[in-house]
């Protein structure tokens, strides 16, 4: 019998269990009492935060981590995007990756009229006096490492947050940071 898990996963938490590295990290682990076994599909890095599903069920994880599924994000910039730079990153946009050149495959981009409702991030991320931000939702199906900051980046308007929203069917709806919900299965496509 597996289990699925759909967590918020707070900003500041890495996406595992284990750190073996000296510096004290937080891990998944102390947001719930998850069984052994227990996987992360996918990962958000320490300084994003939003969906992030679990399971004890390798194959499911193959399945949601490839192309076939949507990962939805919600990104605030530094400054007001255009419709231009939402243009260039739904075209795709050539960022760093592993050292070389690569160009992102396109994607669905839109600009965001209002704020969503997030909460208070875990560490402020700066006031008014540095100047507007705005946000926007980027859909992609491919996950580069750390890939939506990049195209932001790449397009004049760097990530000051980011928070994903949806992979494939499953949506972080009201889950608060840090709340974690385990699920029968997971309603991908």
């Amino acid at each position: 019998m597996h289990h699925h898990f759909i967590i918020h996963k707070p900003y500041g938490y890495l996406s595992q269990f284990i750190y073996e590295l000296k510096r004290k990290k937080k891990l998944l682990g102390e947001l719930h009492d998850f069984p052994a076994g227990t996987m992360a599909i996918g990962r958000l890095d320490e300084d994003s935060e939003g969906l992030l599903l679990l399971t004890t069920d390798g194959k499911m994880s193959e399945i949601i981590r490839s192309r076939k599924v949507d990962k939805e994000y919600y990104v605030q910039v530094d400054g007001i995007i255009t419709q231009e730079a939402i243009e260039r990153l739904q075209n795709g946009i050539e960022i760093g990756f592993e050292g070389t050149k690569y160009i992102t495959k396109p994607c669905k981009a839109f600009i965001v009229n209002e704020i969503p409702n997030f909460g208070p991030r875990g560490k402020k991320i700066r006031d008014e006096r540095h100047g507007p931000t705005s946000w926007a939702s980027i859909i992609v199906n491919e996950g580069k490492f750390r890939q939506v900051r990049k195209m932001t980046a790449a397009v004049g308007f760097p990530t000051l947050r980011l928070v994903r929203v949806r992979i494939g069917n499953v949506h972080l709806n009201d889950l608060k940071a840090g709340d974690v919900l385990e699920v029968p299965n997971f309603p991908i496509t």
